[in-house]
């Protein structure tokens, strides 16, 4: 089987060696325990949450379409969709000791 998840937040296939980790779109500290998550890229996922607190993220970017729409993060898009499926590479400015997993 060749074919793999896809992030929804780059379009890229997730391949089984790529760092990858589940987004939850309601932060799980604001309502979104038991609530729909995401299968993301983890440096898509890094990058969320270096752009938005959990209150922002609760409030005004709980879906694929809201976060792709965030001016930093459609950049970042951009950006990373030039990058190989696999590509990781640390997140700069991460916020508030939001500790990568």
């Amino acid at each position: 089987m060749d074919e793999f998840p896809i992030c929804p937040l780059c379009s890229r296939p997730i391949p089984p060696n790529a760092k990858q980790s589940l987004h939850h779109l309601v932060p799980r500290l604001r309502g979104g325990k038991g609530g729909p998550t995401v299968l993301l890229h983890q440096i898509c996922h890094n990058e969320i949450h270096a752009t938005l607190s959990e209150a922002e993220l609760a409030r005004s970017y709980s879906s694929i379409d809201a976060l792709q729409s965030h001016p930093r993060l459609a950049k970042f898009i951009g950006w990373v969709r030039k990058r190989p499926a696999d590509f990781h590479s640390k997140t700069p400015g991460v916020r508030r000791g939001w500790k990568s997993r």
